[in-house]
């Protein structure tokens, strides 16, 4: 079964190279493209895809908005959202996972990272390119001042709460499992738990709570 993608970008030319690319792989398929925040909206209701392509800065309704709308679906298996951004809007990245979004690609990647971008944040393994994402995060988070409720933390065990570190700083099942000295399965079994028992929908939000809460800090 493919992966469905929407393509959200104001430009036409953006749109239609995007597409091309994705609609070449095997196993993605654009199902929709919209011009304007607004109209991803419209399409991710309507078309339910696995992923939505977003970009920032467009008319009616901006990036930022159109993925918080999207991400209040509430249903739990609605789309998942992954933001182009550049490296001159990096405030907006902290933002849009805030609002919603699964994870961020620079726009002046390679086409082939857009590729396996899509395909990492279909598999709910958010926030393509960790050492670029740790960097920004973490500057960001340490800016703004932490949450007061971090009661839910208190459901973790001390073992759930580093692997909880460990997804922060952007490691991977196989990677927590070298630093746990564990096998792969149990490693993902952590993450799993940490996620269930957090209420969180993915990796990009368990990595904005786990700075917010001051789990991991800038620089470590």
């Amino acid at each position: 079964m493919s992966t469905t993608v929407v393509i959200a970008d104001d430009q036409r030319m953006v749109r239609e190279c995007f597409r091309a690319v994705l609609d070449a792989q095997p196993d993605l398929e654009v199902v929709g493209v919209a011009a304007d925040g607004a109209e991803a909206v419209t399409a991710a209701d309507e078309l339910r895809p696995d992923v939505v392509l977003m970009d920032i800065r467009m008319p009616v309704l901006d990036g930022l908005a159109a993925t918080e709308r999207i991400a209040l679906d509430g249903s739990g298996d609605g789309p998942r959202v992954l933001v182009l951004t550049t490296f001159d809007l990096d405030d907006y990245v902290y933002r849009a996972l805030r609002a919603g979004a699964s994870g961020f690609l620079l726009k002046d990647s390679p086409l082939a990272d857009l590729v396996n971008a899509v395909r990492v944040v279909a598999a709910g393994n958010a926030l393509f390119a960790p050492s670029v994402t740790r960097r920004l995060i973490a500057d960001f988070a340490a800016r703004r001042p932490r949450p007061q409720d971090t009661s839910g933390l208190a459901q973790l065990t001390a073992r759930e709460l580093e692997v909880l570190r460990l997804i922060a700083r952007g490691l991977s099942n196989v990677e927590i499992a070298v630093a746990l000295v564990i096998v792969e399965q149990t490693a993902k079994s952590h993450v799993s738990r940490v996620l269930t028992k957090l209420g969180l929908r993915d990796r990009a939000q368990a990595v904005v709570l786990a700075y917010e809460a001051g789990l991991v800090v800038a620089g470590e």
